[in-house]
């Protein structure tokens, strides 16, 4: 396994270029394709990977993808730059420090939200406007379901946990009340 600091690295370079393109939005897109085509067939990274599996034979499926799943050319030449410094097998992860090096260049913050039942557009717009206000800084949010949480809402950002759910607070009370 390599460190997290090389996959930085391509992430780095690769947002050096799509910042100043103005090409982020869809060179989202296409690495989101690729990671997607590699997460179903698990065997083409598998390959890429591969030393017994030559160089050119790498280059001409990758080749044939790029053909039948066309990218931007910024998009085609990273690919083609992690099959040639054999590191298309930590696709997924340098995918990773891309959206977050260029979501921190942007200003932007990774979340997580977790609830009892799944948020609507609306309401997902709304808890995003309230961390705006309380970190002063965009949100992007995941989500995910707990329905152990009873209701209300967990929010990480970071190592800051916002914890409005119902379960907490019950256990809270739990603990306060056994102490009297």
């Amino acid at each position: 396994m390599i460190s997290s600091s090389v996959f930085a690295r391509y992430a780095r370079a690769l947002a050096d270029v799509t910042l100043e393109r103005g090409e982020d939005p869809a060179v989202r897109r296409d690495l989101d394709t690729y990671r997607e085509i590699f997460r179903q067939v698990p065997a083409l990274l598998a390959a890429f990977d591969s030393p017994a599996v030559q160089r050119d034979a790498k280059e001409r499926v990758l080749g044939e993808l790029l053909s039948r799943y066309p990218v931007r050319q910024s998009s085609a030449n990273f690919l083609r730059l992690l099959l040639s410094h054999h590191r298309i097998r930590y696709f997924a992860e340098i995918c990773d420090a891309y959206v977050k090096t260029v979501n921190e260049r942007q200003g932007i913050v990774a979340g997580q939200v977790t609830t009892a039942a799944p948020l609507g557009a609306e309401e997902l717009a709304v808890l995003r406007e309230s961390l705006f206000r309380a970190t002063g800084r965009q949100v992007s949010l995941s989500t995910a379901t707990d329905p152990d949480i009873l209701a209300g809402v967990v929010v990480r950002i970071g190592s800051t946990i916002y914890d409005g759910s119902v379960r907490t607070q019950l256990d809270e009370m739990r603990r306060r009340l056994a102490q009297k």
